[in-house]
């Protein structure tokens, strides 16, 4: 499992942090200044650093001098209130490998996070899921119920990705358009509720009708129990 180490001090962006990251089933580590920090990551090594850079004992651009002096290229994902030009460019001649400034959206400080994992790290995810009457076969991008094959687009196939990874977890409308429409020109959120009606009648035939449920009027979750294989 993908271990991540915050090294953060203002307590609730931390505990936000951390919360969100281990909801998205990483494993996750919090100290509050570089010494610690650098102390966890000897303990128990990390996949990826999420650091702040204005710490109060050991600063993050030391922290980063430090970890690629010894040679360590563990993954260094900046956040920081200093956004001026040459702090960027500071951070990233370092070796860090990406920097958010605050105040930050956490969904893109979530994407920012794959994204580099993803460069480092081969794909985790299983080939095949199944869930209740269905199968979905990530690889071909095809999905059966009772194996018969269901005639799924491109476009509600990745709809249908993004909730069966994540199984009973609440996907805001506008998260969906983030993750399933990421190249292309922004629909608007009516065109998700469309896209999802579409898949509803696809893959129930009665019995099935909570398969993706409405979350309070503003997402959707997948409902149904999902297993690897």
């Amino acid at each position: 499992m993908t271990h991540i180490l915050i090294i953060e001090d203002e307590p609730s962006l931390r505990e936000l942090l951390v919360k969100n990251l281990t909801y998205e089933g990483y494993t996750v580590e919090a100290t509050d200044d570089g010494i610690p920090g650098l102390a966890a990551h000897q303990a128990c090594p990390a996949d990826l650093i999420v650091l702040d850079l204005m710490l109060p004992r050991l600063d993050g651009f030391r922290v980063v001098q430090e970890l690629r002096r010894v040679r360590d290229t563990v993954p260094i994902f900046m956040l920081t209130a200093r956004g001026s030009e040459e702090d960027r460019v500071k951070g990233l001649s370092l070796g860090a490998d990406d920097y958010l400034v605050k105040p930050f959206s956490l969904l893109e400080f979530m994407a920012r996070i794959k994204a580099i994992l993803r460069r480092v790290q081969p794909q985790e995810l299983p080939s095949t899921l199944l869930s209740g009457p269905f199968r979905f076969d990530l690889a071909s991008f095809q999905v059966y119920r009772h194996e018969q094959l269901v005639n799924c687009t491109p476009r509600e196939f990745r709809l249908l990705e993004i909730l069966i990874t994540h199984p009973g977890r609440t996907h805001s409308r506008s998260e969906l358009v983030e993750q399933a429409w990421a190249d292309d020109a922004k629909p608007t959120l009516r065109t998700v509720d469309v896209h999802i009606a579409n898949l509803r009648r696809k893959l129930d035939d009665g019995e099935d009708r909570a398969c993706i449920a409405t979350v309070g009027g503003e997402g959707y979750r997948w409902t149904l129990a999902v297993e690897k294989t």
